[in-house]
């Protein structure tokens, strides 16, 4: 297996692990005060990974100033929402519902960028979107506003990346990191003073856990997207549904029925498929084709000694 799909597995692991923290907090502490203290302590690793020649105090010197603020008020919609989400309903199913951003995030494309996605893709995003409504089953069994929450997050996080793909090569990656998270910081601050809980000791130990983890996460991922191409890394993603399950099912006692799994089956399988570029899939149906055209050859070729020995018998 390549390095950097190993990294990009690590990455995604680090990141589950800091959402199953997430969960822990439910009944204890405010969303508010969950986005702030996650938001303060992932600080700690963004400061080690600052690029050389780039200064903190540039972080507000800016090329596109509305993107940048854009993307971080719709960051901050999708980072609340995505909390709540994480306190309310079980961890599956938040992830299956958070990969309807790929969706999201091509209709954007179309309408916004004016991109064109072949017939191919649509497909495979419906087929992701059938597979989300398998796992949620509205109409069919009890809806929370954590499901609500975890759509709008995946709306909100769609319109980020979008932001993102147009700033990203035109920004510093100060300013790319530090104006978004000086929002979480401010605005989840001045809405969790109403109630406000001193967060115990164990408390802290987890919230600093977090931020190290989704900063170590952010680490592994940067360095997978530099040792392997994005086509490899992508799919990596979907691994999230697994430590999901795991988690949910050893610390918080979430078991998914089996049309659930049938569901994030569907979500995955559609999801990787969606990720790969067309010519990989080519490819990998033109080297299947070529593995069975050995075992094709020699069956006629079987057949055809079989038939002169037929033929020697008849003719003795």
């Amino acid at each position: 297996m390549p390095v950097g799909v190993l990294f990009a597995l690590g990455s995604y692991a680090l990141y589950s692990c800091s959402d199953a923290i997430v969960k822990s907090f439910s009944g204890h502490l405010t969303v508010f005060e969950i986005g702030f203290f996650s938001a303060l302590f992932s600080l700690i690793p963004a400061v080690l990974s600052k690029p050389k020649g780039e200064r903190w105090r540039d972080t507000y010197k800016l090329n596109h100033p509305w993107l940048l603020h854009a993307r971080a008020i719709t960051g901050v919609l999708s980072a609340t929402m995505v909390v709540f989400a994480f306190t309310t309903i079980p961890l599956a199913e938040v992830y299956s519902i958070a990969f309807l951003a790929p969706v999201f995030v091509t209709i954007i494309s179309v309408l916004v960028l004016k991109e064109h996605v072949p017939t191919q893709r649509w497909v495979l995003l419906m087929i992701s979107f059938l597979g989300v409504l398998i796992v949620v089953r509205p109409g069919f069994r009890e809806l929370h506003w954590g499901h609500l929450a975890a759509v709008g997050s995946a709306f909100f996080g769609s319109m980020t990346t979008t932001i993102l793909r147009t700033v990203a090569p035109r920004e510093k990656r100060v300013s790319v990191f530090g104006v978004p998270t000086s929002y979480l910081i401010i605005f989840n601050g001045l809405m969790m003073i109403p109630t406000f809980v001193m967060p115990t000791p164990q408390q802290l130990a987890f919230f600093v856990a977090m931020g190290i983890l989704g900063g170590v996460g952010h680490l592994c991922f940067i360095t997978s997207t530099r040792l392997s191409p994005a086509s490899m890394v992508a799919p990596t993603q979907y691994s999230q549904i697994l430590w999901a399950i795991v988690f949910g099912a050893t610390f918080y006692h979430e078991f998914p029925d089996a049309i659930a799994y049938v569901g994030l089956a569907v979500v995955v399988v559609a999801g990787v498929l969606n990720v790969v570029p067309a010519e990989v899939r080519r490819r990998a149906v033109a080297r299947f084709a070529i593995l069975r055209g050995p075992a094709a050859a020699k069956a006629p070729a079987a057949a055809n000694d079989q038939k002169p020995a037929d033929t020697k018998k008849k003719a003795a």
